[in-house]
This record gives structure tokens, C-alpha cells and sequence, in this order.
């Protein structure tokens, strides 16, 4: 999903505009450039895949829409960043949980390695 220049399709994800200048589809002109709303700021961001930031940009603004909710705030600066936080702590915890085998996999990997032990042991004798 690499744009000309290999940027990833959030290298881009800049440059707020003003509503009247944007069209009026989030369709992916032929520039590569699509219309976003995140809470309600329009950004024309660029990539390689329109529907992936599209979904990206969703999600955001789902995260900032969640946050003012749960806060006071009406910074939107604030807000993004909360969004932000919210969004880096979902990750790692996946992350984290990728990383580290469940109690299962650790028990069935334990249970091959005892059975290998064992095949390779036979046929060091035998060999």
C-alpha cells in the first residue's frame, strides 16, 4: 500500500481544508487524494488505498466522538491527543498479547518438544 514515494498510507494523513474547497464524495480522485471528516474537520489526506483510510479516518472519529463523551473537553487538540492515548493503549495491548503465548500454546508446544525430544533420542540409538 506504498504511494510512489513508499510512504505508508498515513504518512500523508496532513493538511486540513476549508469545506468549500473539497468535493463532495470521499472517493479517491485520480491524485490519489481523498475527502475525510474527522470530527467535523475535513482533511483531503493522500495514499494508495481509499478505502483503507477511509476506514482509518472512521475510526478516528470514532475514538474523538468516545472521548468528548467521556469528558468535559471541547478542545479538539485535547481531545485527539485523549483519542491518541486511547488508540496507542488498544495497540500495545494487542501487541502484548501477540507476543505472549497463551497458557494453551505454551502447554502443546511444551508436549512437541517432549515428543521430538524423544524421536530424536530413539534414533540416536538406533542410528
Amino acid at each position: 500500500m506504498a504511494t510512489a514515494s513508499n510512504q505508508s498510507p498515513t504518512d500523508a494523513l496532513t493538511k486540513p481544508v476549508q469545506p468549500n474547497d473539497v468535493p463532495a464524495t470521499n472517493a479517491a480522485s485520480g491524485s490519489g487524494s481523498v475527502r475525510v471528516e474527522i470530527f467535523d474537520q475535513v482533511y483531503n489526506l493522500r495514499g494508495s488505498d481509499a478505502d483503507y483510510i477511509l476506514k482509518l479516518a472512521e475510526y478516528v472519529d470514532g475514538k474523538m466522538r468516545a472521548v468528548s463523551e467521556q469528558t468535559a473537553t471541547v478542545d479538539s487538540v485535547r481531545l485527539a491527543v485523549l483519542a491518541a492515548l486511547n488508540i496507542a493503549d488498544e495497540y500495545h495491548l494487542l501487541k502484548r498479547q501477540l507476543e505472549k503465548p497463551s497458557p494453551d500454546a505454551r502447554q502443546r508446544a511444551s508436549k512437541l518438544a517432549s515428543a521430538l525430544d524423544e524421536v530424536l533420542q530413539d534414533t540416536r540409538r538406533t542410528g
